[in-house]
């Protein structure tokens, strides 16, 4: 034992416990995590209800510019514009909405014909629908909004990227209703080739991924980023509020995901189906870049093998998004899909 003197006077130093240190830093560490989780429970509470107060304020601010058409217990949102005959309507891509095609193609269209934009279930405008999300529903779903909406046929159908699953799929199960399809750097099933042996099915139920994915929506955070991650760039100034209201709630997300869970069986219901026969098929695809995207041009190369009757457009100044980087690429695609159809009604019927 060491003593240690000092002023005359003796003074024992005692050791200290190493476990008794150690467990007063646990004790501080976990107060300061109970505290922490406190507070992130009460901002995260504070973040849900002004979401909720901000979704019911869009509500009244931005209604649907469309119907709402009662599919089988849940509504889907369709816009219909213009008039005139084939019926051009257009199937967004993956997680995408009609708004995305109103700001430009969709009025540019309608100079030609009537156009009509839906939102898939869960986007949008539309209520949340069934579970699995995958082409072949879509494709019922479809058909059966234009049948209760009363759009009567023909049609053309547009998809892009991953709307082009779902217009494959409807062509091949309603074909006397399709006169032409244009696919916009559509999906193809031949991107699913290298992953599909192996793949262990995903569930569709709601997972903790899911929650943690939709947390920002359902706190608020992703509805105060949206302007920081630029959601409505590249819309017209009618459109861009109203499609940042509808793109940031937790339906959209979740839906978007549910899409994602889905992708897999979409591209194989799409990939079973092999040809339109001699159904004029164009195919719009993005600008080629040397060197770069040769798979994806190469599948863009391989869809025109669906119809004896197709063609291949490119939009040389875009990417992926051509509604909004080349707008009057895909106007120009439509109007000539469009005219090419009535010609041949016109053949038809003399």
């Amino acid at each position: 034992m060491q003593h240690l003197t000092s002023l005359g006077t003796s003074v024992t130093a005692v050791p200290r416990n190493p476990a008794r240190r150690w467990r007063t830093r646990i004790g501080q560490i976990g107060r300061g995590l109970i505290v922490a989780l406190g507070l992130l429970v009460v901002l995260g509470g504070v973040g849900a209800v002004y979401e909720s107060v901000a979704e019911a304020a869009d509500v009244r601010a931005f209604p649907p510019p469309g119907g709402m058409i009662d599919v089988g217990g849940y509504r889907l949102h369709l816009n219909c514009v213009g008039a005139g005959s084939p019926t051009v309507v257009i199937e967004a891509g993956w997680g995408d909405s009609s708004g995305s095609w109103s700001s430009w193609v969709q009025p540019g269209v309608a100079r030609t014909t009537r156009v009509c934009t839906y939102d898939r279930a869960g986007m949008g405008y539309s209520d949340s629908g069934p579970l699995p999300r995958t082409a072949d529903r879509f494709a019922r779903e479809l058909h059966t909004l234009l049948l209760r909406a009363d759009v009567p046929g023909p049609y053309v159908l547009v998809g892009h990227s991953l709307g082009g699953l779902p217009a494959r799929v409807f062509t091949n199960q309603y074909p006397t209703d399709v006169v032409g399809v244009v696919l916009i750097d559509s999906m193809s099933p031949s991107s699913a080739k290298s992953s599909a042996s192996g793949t262990p099915a995903q569930s569709d139920a709601p997972s903790i991924i899911d929650w943690l994915l939709t947390l920002p929506a359902r706190t608020g955070v992703l509805r105060l980023l949206a302007g920081p991650l630029q959601l409505n760039a590249g819309l017209s100034p009618e459109v861009a509020n109203a499609y940042t209201a509808v793109s940031v709630t937790p339906r959209a997300l979740q839906a978007g995901i549910d899409e994602g869970k889905g992708m897999p069986d979409s591209l194989t219901e799409a990939g079973a189906v092999k040809s339109f026969g001699a159904l004029p098929l164009i195919v719009l695809s993005r600008g080629v870049i040397p060197g770069q995207d040769q798979e994806w041009q190469r599948m863009q190369t391989e869809l025109l093998e669906l119809s004896s009757n197709s063609q291949q457009l490119f939009a040389d100044k875009s990417g992926h998004s051509i509604q909004f980087d080349q707008p009057e690429a895909a106007v120009g695609a439509i109007e000539k899909m469009v005219e090419q159809t009535r010609a041949q009604a016109f053949a038809a019927a003399r």
